[in-house]
């Protein structure tokens, strides 16, 4: 199916990225971060669903690990990854059409003050859990108090800079906030809406596969059997069904999410026709091995999803509260070593681009070469928290595409020598006399990892460094990650359009000192703290891009990941009953596009 990829409007405004000042207060039916909602008060349906979809089907998906629990909003325990977004709704939804907008949802309408200093929301009159009782005002204070004292990690910054939570009327709420932070109006949209009665008495800490949550979304967890298989229905009986943002969505009757021990077994539960969809990450084995039954019959569809949403960075992280990581002239040994062009070649056939920016495939990535006006500006404010390259410019190496990698090797040594390494005895030994050994930790499974890690152990030992790849299954990896016991592990962090406070949970001070945060690599640097307060806290467009491209310099000289590559496009291989909009929005396939905005045609 072909895919018309962005309107004029929003083409222009993720381009220009115009940042403006919060309006007046006045109820509103939507929120963006940068300027007004490309939509109306009165719009009918999101422009990248197909309002008149049928209803009906099955679809199945397949999930590497297992699962013992069903509550994704706490620390505890393994959670499909998509009840998050399919079983919860909150006060506001989020287009995948602009960079940072939300619309009404459990909320008729949002308001906040021209400081920005507070938010209040309405819920609409109609709001209903599945067991058909009200979401009222009382559910949302206690779940935004619970998450954020009980819950994940990824609630509770946010609640800390909340100074008081008060009913205001019958159906409005309104949160004041502690801090200057101009995103904080937009996250309190964001979080998920718990029935309070459901969790009086129980430990909410705890809960796992006992408890059956009571949702408001369009779907409910109908059966499931531990570490298999989860399976959501549709209800009948959704509240929202012609609130316009949903209008068009969740089409689909049951969504089916199956388990497998590694990615060959999932992919042939998808080429046997158990599974109904597929994402493949690999370019080389798209092109090489999709070529079975189903797909040359005309049962499956190859599908090329574009997106214009920055590459993240994906790759393999150092953990930096480790000696052997502790200095960066070691991760930069450990970067020249990393022969990626051969890896690519291997893997990708070459095709694939390198993540050289954590903002890569967007207008918020930094450029190369040395820093100029207001982005030079704000990292001399920091110069004691820089690492080289971070004014001067940093970019990745680039090797001769062969498996030697001559001037990479040579470039690892003398940068260990600088560090105070020797080779003796063929073995990279420290001025204590200890050689220089890690050990890579990996979840099982990832084939595509363990490949791209034998090549890269190998080239270590040209240089008398041995590296041990430790694979473990999915459990033993969650406690081991969570609680930072590795030197080197596989990361991939998705960035949006819109970076703002979850980049200190990503790589702040306070998360690096978190078990169970997303600062895997354990970054402590104020200037990147800092950075992120400016880029929460500017007035203009120009300001907060220069300190976005600030942070991204910070982020890429302090070598704390070996980046991989990044697609421009989703590769997604799906049964030909499946359909979506020819207009595929800004982000693309990202949460809130498969299965929601697509459909089942027989």
């Amino acid at each position: 199916m072909g895919s018309m990829f962005f309107r004029a409007g929003v083409a222009a405004a993720l381009s220009s990225l115009v940042f403006a000042g919060m309006a007046a207060a006045e109820p509103k039916h939507g929120i963006a971060m940068y300027g007004e909602p490309a939509l109306p008060p009165d719009f009918v349906s999101m422009p990248y669903v197909n309002p008149d979809a049928p209803k009906g089907g099955r679809v199945s998906a397949g999930e590497v690990g297992s699962f013992d629990s069903l509550n994704p909003h706490i620390q505890k325990g393994r959670v499909p990854w998509q009840l998050r977004f399919l079983a919860y709704e909150s006060l506001m939804g989020r287009s995948l059409d602009e960079p940072f907008t939300l619309y009404g949802l459990l909320a008729e309408s949002i308001e906040v003050s021209e400081a920005g200093d507070w938010v209040e929301f309405v819920l609409r009159e109609g709001a209903r859990f599945s067991d058909g009782s009200p979401v009222t005002v009382e559910d949302v204070i206690w779940s935004y108090e619970t998450l954020g004292t009980e819950g994940h990690g990824r609630y509770r910054g946010s609640w800390a800079k909340v100074e008081k939570a008060e009913q205001t009327g019958p159906r409005s709420v309104k949160f004041t906030f502690n801090v200057e932070d101009r995103e904080l109006a937009l996250i309190m949209g964001l979080r998920p809406i718990l029935k309070k009665a459901q969790w009086e008495g129980k430990d909410f800490t705890e809960s796992g596969l006992t408890e059956i949550p009571i949702t408001s979304a369009p779907y409910i967890i109908d059966d499931f059997e531990a570490g298999r298989f989860v399976l959501l229905k549709r209800d009948p009986d959704y509240w929202g069904a012609d609130v316009p943002f949903r209008r068009g969505t969740n089409n689909v009757d049951e969504i089916r999410m199956e388990f497998f021990a590694d990615s060959t077994a999932m992919f042939e539960a998808f080429k046997a026709g158990a599974l109904t969809s597929h994402r493949e990450t690999n370019a080389q084995k798209w092109d090489q091995q999709f070529d079975f039954p189903r797909v040359t019959s005309g049962e499956v569809v190859k599908a090329e999803i574009p997106h214009a949403r920055p590459s993240g960075i994906t790759g393999f992280a150092m953990n930096t509260r480790r000696e052997v990581f502790a200095d960066w002239r070691v991760r930069e040994a450990m970067i020249q070593v990393f022969n990626f062009e051969f890896i690519n070649e291997k893997l990708n056939g070459g095709d694939q681009p390198r993540i050289t920016s954590y903002f890569s495939n967007s207008v918020l990535g930094m450029e190369h070469e040395p820093a100029e006006g207001k982005v030079l500006e704000l990292l001399q404010a920091q110069d004691e928290n820089l690492l080289p390259g971070a004014i001067e410019g940093y970019s990745l190496p680039v090797s001769d595409g062969t498996a030697r990698n001559r001037s990479g090797i040579v470039k690892a040594q003398d940068l260990l020598a600088e560090a105070g390494w020797e080779i003796k005895d063929g073995v990279m030994t420290s001025q204590t006399g200890q050689p220089l050994r890690f050990t890579i930790l990996l979840q099982s499974g990832s084939a595509e990892n363990q490949a791209i890690l034998n090549i890269f152990t190998q080239a270590l030992e040209r240089i008398g460094v041995f590296a041990t790849v430790e694979t473990i299954d999915s459990a033993q990896y969650r406690e081991r990650v969570d609680a930072f016991d590795f030197d080197m592990t596989y990361t991939r962090r998705g960035l949006s359009l819109s970076p703002g406070n979850e980049q200190l949970a990503y790589w702040g001070m306070d998360a690096a000192d978190t078990n169970g945060s997303r600062n895997i690599a354990g970054i402590k640097n104020p200037g990147i703290d800092a950075m992120v307060q400016v880029m929460l806290t500017s007035e203009s467009r120009e300001d907060y891009l220069a300190a976005v491209k600030a942070l991204d310099r910070m982020l890429m000289s302090g070598r704390y990941v070996i980046p991989l590559w990044y697609s421009q496009i989703s590769r997604l291989a799906h049964n030909k009953e499946m359909k979506r909009p020819d207009m595929v929005p800004a982000y693309g396939d990202w949460p809130g596009y498969l299965p929601d905005v697509w459909w089942i045609e027989e």
